[in-house]
């Protein structure tokens, strides 16, 4: 009887052992399967360029190689996408450089931006008959933005207090209204808005269809066009752990940029191939043409006007207290990847 129970016993043992090692065995197998994605997002926006290229034509495949699978995600807003980040279900993302600020401070430094994508690319238009000339003409007015606390609502509010203006909100006379982009037309052309301050290609579109009128070209809206519109961010768990895929992803990332800078028609092409893949419509060629005009393709994060992007944000009531931004732009793999090309580094 005695040795009958040892055996059981012996069994057991046995039995838990392999189960320990199949339940390992399956634990490793699916670490090794996550290791071989790469979860990206981005918007189909012309500011998000290098994806829309490089998702296109296989050029971050090529770079990154046939073992990783590369999983896209798009967005309309960055709150959405940042909360995709901070969660884990993307790795890398492209995004407006006021969600990516906002997406830091919330997550206590858990994500960097690791290169820049876009510079200026907005303008500040008017309907016809409204009498905008300048922004001085805002007073009283009725002015869009796409979304409450982003790159263009910041800008605009930059703009208003350079002539002693304010929202109405605050006591001031201009009545700042968000609105999403395709219904900023809508109602530019039936009157019940005088002007909006968007990006493109929604200002080269409103231009065309409403016949709105330039108040301020990109150039002109916020530091002579040398502000990031958007920006390549990066979870810091994936920047810890799997590094040199990040850098692959830099690579291509900068050899895009000045590809696209080099051919501009073949960039303009591609661009337009993956926003039909997304969303089933072309942007006609002369709206696309006219909203690259205003757009900088780049990989500089242009990182002090994501430092200005901060204080305004802080100033106008969108974060509390003036965030420690020393650890959100991370350039080191990127000046590694500019030395290695020759290339001059960024700050």
């Amino acid at each position: 009887m005695r040795n009958s129970g040892n055996c059981r016993l012996v069994i057991a043992i046995l039995v838990v052992a392999a189960l320990l090692v199949m339940l390992a065995g399956c634990g490793q197998k699916a670490e090794d399967g996550q290791d071989k994605v790469l979860k990206v997002g981005y918007f189909p926006n012309l500011t998000h360029a290098q994806a829309l290229v490089g998702l296109n034509d296989g050029t971050f495949q090529k770079a990154l190689g046939d073992e990783i699978e590369i999983k896209e995600y798009t967005f309309n807003a960055g709150p959405s996408e940042i909360e995709a980040l901070l969660a884990g279900e993307i790795d890398i993302g492209y995004i407006g450089p006021v969600p990516a600020i906002n997406g830091f401070v919330k997550s206590r430094g858990e994500l960097s931006i690791i290169a820049g994508a876009s510079d200026a690319g907005a303008v500040l238009v008017a309907r016809p008959g409204a009498g905008i000339k300048s922004v001085k003409d805002l007073d009283g007015k009725r002015v869009a933005i796409p979304q409450l606390g982003n790159t263009q609502d910041i800008s605009l509010r930059y703009l208003l207090t350079q002539v002693n203006l304010m929202d109405s909100s605050k006591g001031g006379t201009v009545n700042i209204i968000p609105v999403a982009n395709p219904d900023i037309l809508t109602l530019l052309v039936k009157g019940e808005l005088d002007a909006a301050l968007v990006p493109e290609p929604w200002g080269s579109i409103i231009i065309k269809q409403a016949g709105a009128e330039i108040v301020l070209d990109a150039g002109e809206v916020w530091r002579d066009g040398k502000y990031t519109t958007a920006v390549v961010i990066a979870s810091n768990k994936v920047l810890r752990e799997r590094p040199e895929l990040v850098k692959k992803w830099l690579e291509a990332h900068v050899d895009l940029t000045e590809r696209i800078n080099r051919d501009k028609e073949g960039g303009k092409a591609a661009i337009n191939n993956q926003i039909e893949k997304l969303t089933r419509e072309r942007i006609p060629d002369d709206v696309l043409d006219s909203a690259f005009e205003r757009l900088v393709i780049t990989y500089d994060p242009e990182t002090e006007s994501i430092e200005e992007f901060a204080k305004l944000s802080c100033d106008y009531g969108y974060l509390k207290e003036q965030p420690d931004l020393s650890n959100l732009v991370n350039t080191e793999l990127l000046n590694q990847v500019l030395q290695a090309k020759g290339l001059p580094p960024v700050q």
